[in-house]
C-alpha cells in the first residue's frame, strides 16, 4: 500500500484497515469504475475519499500547473443530506492535512458569497448536495467540465426517483471519461441496473458475503408493540437505562419529532431535535451539541439517518415503523459502528403490524410478531436494562394552573423581584400603602363637588329683586312664547334682545309672570299668520300653551301667506316650504 495512503488511515485513526477499503482501494487508484456495498460504520468515507486525494493534484505540487485549468474542480462527491456534505467534507480534510488540496462544501440553507468566493479563488475537492450544485453550475460559476472523479455517496438515496433528474443534469455536465464510484450500505439490484447505464464496466464490490445479514451483528435488536399515547412514556424510561450514553430517536413526520423533543424536555432530559422545517444553523448547532456532550438526545428525522457518525451513540429508538427495510437498516446503523455494540428498539403501532411484517421477512428477521408493551410492563424493564424505580420524568412537573397563587395575592413585579433584599418591617409597609387619586381635567385639579359635565359658564344676576328668583346655571333662554298672546314691546325685546342681556329682561319682568315653559311644539308659518299680528296688552293670562301633536302640518294645506300679513317677530322655527 502506497505510504501516502497509509499516512491517511492513520490520521483518521484507523490502525487495520476495514475489508471495504482493503478491497476498494487497489481497484479505485487504478481508475476503475466500482460500486461498493458494506455495512453502516465500516469506513466506506475513506473507501472512496483516500483514492480522490490520491487522484487530485494539489497547487505548488508537480505538474499541477501543467493541468488545462488549474484551479477548477478535479473532483466531484455528490451526498444526499447536508449533514452528510459536512461530515464527509470534514472526514476528506483531516485526510488531507498533509497536503495542500482545497476542499468545498457546498449546500442549500446558507449564504451564496462564501461559496462563490472559494471558486473564484479556485477548489480542487467538491463535496454537495444535487440542488446547489446545480443552481452554481447553472449560473456559470461551478465548471463541471474538469471532473475526473465523481463519487455518489449513499448511492440508492441518490438513484432513487427524487434525486434521480438531478443527479442526471450533473452527470451530463461532467467529462465521459471520468471515473464513476458508487457506495452505499444497501445496493438493491434495481438500482445495479440503473447505475450501470451512467457507468463504463463497472466493478462491484461486497464487502461481506451472501449468508451475511446486512445489519451490524452487534447490535442488539429489540421490536415492540406499543400505544401510541404512551410511547413518551416508554421512551422516558428507556433512556434511564443502565450504560446509556447518547441516544439518537428517529420520527416519521417533523411535527413528530418536534412534539416529542417538547415533552423529553418538559421531563427533564437533555434533547434536540432536527427535521426540514429548521434552518440550516438551527440543524448545525443541534449536531455540534449533540457532538460535544452538551445534549445526549437527538430527535431526527429521516434526513439524520444516513452516513452520520457519532461516537458514543448506545441506543437508537424507532419511535414510529420505518417506511421500507433500507430505511431501518439505516436508522439502526448509527450505533453499533467500527466494532461497537449498541441496542436498537422499535415501536410498532397496530396499523403498522403489516408494513413491519414486509420487513421483517425482507431482513429475515425473527420478530414477526411483536410483544405488546406499556410503560409499566416488567419485560421493558428486563430486556433493556431499566431500574426499577424509573418513572417517566427525572425533573418535577410544571407547577398547574390552578395551584398558583391567585392573582389577588401576588406582589407587583418590581416587587417580587427586590423582595429579597427587603426586612420584614419594609414588607408589611408595602403591602398596607394606600394610594391617593386626584382627578383632574386638562392637567387642572378637578373639584370633587364640581359638576364636571359643566362647560359654559352663565353670567349671575347682578340686579335681580329681592323675590325674584335667581336663574340656574345652563338655564335655557329659547323659550317659545308665541303660545300665549304678549305685548309687542315684549316680542320685540326678545327678538333684538341679545343671548347675554336674556338673564337682564328676564328680571324686568313682572314678579308674579312666570316664564312659559318650553314646548317642542313646531308652529307652521301658516299658524302664526292666523294668529293677529298686534295681541291685546289684557290678553288672559290663565290661557296654557298649545300642547304639541307630532303631526307636521304642511303649508300646502294652508292659504299662503301674504308679505303684508308676516308678523313683527321671527318665529324661531320655520315652516317648511
Amino acid at each position: 500500500m502506497l505510504p501516502e495512503i497509509c499516512d491517511a488511515l492513520d490520521r483518521v485513526n484507523i490502525i487495520e484497515p476495514f475489508p471495504i477499503q482493503e478491497m476498494t482501494l487497489p481497484v479505485a487508484l487504478m481508475g476503475t469504475d466500482l460500486i461498493g456495498q458494506a455495512r453502516t460504520g465500516t469506513g466506506k468515507t475513506l473507501g472512496f475519499g483516500i483514492p480522490l486525494l490520491q487522484r487530485t493534484l494539489a497547487p505548488n505540487e508537480a505538474d499541477y500547473d501543467e493541468l488545462v485549468a488549474p484551479g477548477k474542480p478535479q473532483a466531484l462527491v455528490v451526498t444526499p443530506t447536508r449533514e452528510l456534505t459536512i461530515q464527509v467534507a470534514k472526514d476528506l480534510e483531516t485526510a488531507s492535512t498533509v497536503r495542500t488540496v482545497r476542499i468545498l462544501k457546498v449546500y442549500g440553507g446558507v449564504a451564496y458569497e462564501p461559496q462563490l468566493d472559494a471558486l473564484k479563488a479556485g477548489v480542487e475537492v467538491v463535496v454537495g448536495t444535487p440542488g446547489r450544485l446545480l443552481d452554481l453550475a447553472n449560473r456559470g460559476v461551478l465548471d463541471l467540465g474538469h471532473i475526473k472523479v465523481l463519487v455518489l455517496d449513499e448511492a440508492d438515496e441518490m438513484l432513487d426517483l427524487g434525486f434521480l433528474p438531478d443527479v442526471e443534469r450533473i452527470l451530463r455536465k461532467t467529462p465521459e471519461l471520468r471515473q464513476t464510484m458508487l457506495f452505499s450500505a444497501t445496493m438493491p439490484s434495481a438500482v445495479i441496473a440503473l447505475a450501470r447505464t451512467h457507468m463504463r464496466h463497472p466493478l462491484n464490490i461486497r464487502a461481506e458475503s451472501h449468508e451475511d445479514t446486512q445489519m451490524v451483528p452487534t447490535t442488539a435488536q429489540f421490536v415492540y408493540r406499543a400505544h401510541d399515547l404512551d410511547k413518551p412514556e416508554v421512551v422516558a424510561r428507556i433512556l434511564q437505562a443502565d450504560d446509556r450514553g447518547r441516544v439518537m430517536i428517529f420520527c416519521k413526520t417533523k411535527r413528530e419529532a418536534s412534539r416529542l423533543t417538547d415533552d423529553l424536555q418538559d421531563r427533564g432530559f437533555k434533547a434536540a431535535a432536527i427535521h426540514g422545517d429548521l434552518n440550516q444553523q438551527a440543524r448545525e448547532r443541534a449536531l455540534m451539541r449533540f457532538r460535544g456532550d452538551k445534549i445526549d438526545v437527538l430527535i431526527c428525522t429521516d434526513v439524520a439517518a444516513r452516513g452520520i457518525d457519532v461516537e458514543g451513540v448506545t441506543h437508537v429508538i424507532n419511535n414510529t415503523c420505518p417506511e421500507d427495510e433500507k430505511a431501518y437498516i439505516h436508522r439502526i446503523g448509527r450505533t453499533g459502528r467500527a466494532g461497537a455494540s449498541g441496542i436498537a428498539v422499535t415501536f410498532v403501532d397496530w396499523p403498522d403490524l403489516t408494513r413491519w411484517k414486509v420487513i421483517n421477512k425482507a431482513l429475515d428477521l425473527p420478530y414477526d410478531e411483536p410483544q405488546e408493551i406499556y410503560s409499566t410492563s416488567p419485560e421493558l424493564y428486563h430486556d433493556l436494562g431499566i431500574p426499577s424505580d424509573a418513572k417517566g420524568r427525572i425533573r418535577a412537573a410544571r407547577e398547574a394552573k390552578e395551584t398558583r397563587e391567585p392573582r389577588e395575592s401576588r406582589e407587583p413585579r418590581e416587587a417580587r423581584s427586590s423582595r429579597e433584599g427587603r426586612t420584614e418591617g419594609e414588607r408589611s409597609s408595602a403591602k398596607k400603602r394606600n394610594r391617593t387619586r386626584k382627578r383632574t381635567r386638562a392637567g387642572q385639579p378637578v373639584e370633587e363637588l364640581a359638576d364636571v359635565t359643566t362647560k359654559t359658564e352663565v353670567p349671575a344676576v347682578t340686579e335681580a329683586p329681592e323675590e325674584a328668583p335667581a336663574p340656574k346655571a345652563r338655564k335655557r333662554t329659547r323659550t317659545r312664547k308665541t303660545a300665549e298672546p304678549v305685548t309687542e314691546a315684549v316680542e320685540t325685546a326678545a327678538v333684538e334682545t341679545p343671548a347675554e342681556t336674556a338673564p337682564e329682561a328676564a328680571v324686568e319682568a313682572p314678579a308674579e309672570k312666570k316664564p312659559v315653559k318650553r314646548t317642542r311644539t313646531r308652529k307652521t308659518a301658516a299658524a302664526t299668520e292666523a294668529a293677529p299680528a298686534e295681541a291685546p296688552a289684557d290678553a288672559p293670562e290663565e290661557k296654557k300653551p298649545v300642547k304639541r301633536t307630532r303631526t307636521r302640518k304642511t303649508a300646502a294645506t294652508k292659504a299662503p301667506a301674504e308679505p303684508s300679513a308676516v308678523p313683527t317677530t321671527t318665529p324661531i322655527f320655520s315652516a317648511p316650504e
